[in-house]
């Protein structure tokens, strides 16, 4: 019989396929496309950075997660530039058949959790869905208007959505959104006001994309970033958020995710194989709090104070919520490793003890019933390689 667990983690296997649906969209220093899955964690932070904006009845906590899985159908259905011609029924209609083959992988109640939800941000018509539709036609203009060197296409797409597009609402649902961006689009510079930091600091996070971790996705075609790995914890610690031992706030919990690795920008990913001594952990430890003071304190006060504040819980793994946190960050890696024949075990000539170690004891101290289930699909590499 399939179990809950299972089907879960059947769900947050196959969304991983998200990575490698390419949009129209450049990373901010021209470098690749981004893809679907970055650009859901990247929409997710423009929720929490912009929130002091959205109207008084909006929930961010539910905006945050429409956005997280709004875009999920594209593994079916594929992006579809605005400025190219399309069937928007058949597109529509295709979405829908995948919205149901995706997330009736799921157990039936959370199935239909995020349907409806998926759902509700189609519609857009409530204040929840309408602030995050804003904020997913806002990121595409400013990844242009914010890059390194625009292409000369992508800005024409930019002025005629501002104009004509869907993006034409942003003048009277997100008027400070809309200013900044004609501002940008006819060269004048912006105020130095709360605004325009917390657009910077939206940039700035763009360079999370580029920085490459140990693991390969599931296909293993190439190294996951740092981003895309944040969307994916984000929907695994959702998604087995049942299986805590400790009561949680999920959303607090959520939100610590889609900021912990940011540091990263400054500070780089560090393997958790790679074992650093004490000096070097320290080393490690010493420059990571350096680039949380910088990278958060370009936002205005006290969102600043408040994402370091979180960030500080996240790494210290004391709290309930910091504690399960930590254990979803220790999940992922592990399946996808299983997907590539070993991945960083084999880089890092891992053993089974090692990893109950480094891995299993802090997945044990959130969602023990994980770490067991993960132990049995483990276990069979581990045997076959001589790593008991």
């Amino acid at each position: 019989m399939t179990t809950s667990l299972q089907r879960q983690f059947e769900f947050l296997a196959e969304i991983e396929r998200l990575r490698e649906v390419d949009r129209q969209n450049l990373l901010l220093d021209g470098s690749r496309q981004e893809n679907s899955a970055e650009h859901s964690w990247h929409l997710a932070l423009y929720a929490l950075a912009l929130a002091p904006y959205a109207a008084p009845e909006v929930s961010i906590p539910r905006v945050i997660r429409m956005l997280l899985l709004h875009d999920i159908v594209e593994i079916d259905v594929g992006d579809h530039p605005i400025d190219e011609p399309t069937d928007w029924d058949a597109v529509a209609l295709a979405e829908q058949q995948a919205q149901r083959r995706i997330f009736g992988l799921l157990p039936t109640e959370q199935g239909r959790e995020l349907t409806a939800l998926w759902v509700e941000f189609e519609l857009a018509e409530s204040a929840d869905a309408r602030f995050a539709k804003a904020l997913d036609y806002c990121q595409p203009i400013f990844q242009t208007l914010y890059a390194d060197q625009p292409l000369r296409d992508h800005m024409r797409v930019v002025r005629e959505n501002l104009a004509t597009g869907r993006a034409t609402c942003l003048k009277d649902r997100f008027p400070e959104a809309y200013d900044a961006a004609t501002a940008l689009i006819a060269g004048a510079s912006l105020p130095q006001d709360a605004f325009a930091a917390r657009l910077a600091f939206l940039a700035e996070a763009d360079r999370l994309k580029t920085v490459l971790r140990a693991s390969k996705i599931a296909a293993g075609t190439r190294q996951e970033n740092s981003a895309e790995h944040s969307w994916h914890i984000m929907m695994y610690a959702w998604i087995l958020s049942p299986h805590s031992v400790a009561g949680i706030d999920l959303d607090r919990v959520l939100t610590m995710l889609l900021l912990h690795d940011l540091v990263e920008i400054d500070a780089g990913d560090v393997p958790i194989h790679s074992a650093p001594d004490a000096a070097e952990a320290a080393r490690i430890e010493a420059a990571e709090h350096r680039a949380a003071q910088r990278i958060f304190g370009l936002l205005p006060l006290p969102q600043a104070e408040n994402c370091m504040e979180l960030w500080q819980d996240f790494e210290a793994a004391e709290s309930g919520d910091a504690v399960f946190a930590k254990s979803i960050d220790r999940i992922q890696p592990v399946l996808l490793n299983l997907a590539n024949g070993g991945g960083s075990w084999v880089d890092y000539d891992v053993s089974l003890p090692q990893l109950d170690t480094r891995v299993g004891s802090k997945v044990a101290r959130g969602v023990p019933d994980v770490w067991a289930h993960l132990r049995e699909l483990l276990l069979p590499w581990f045997t076959a390689h001589n790593r008991l």
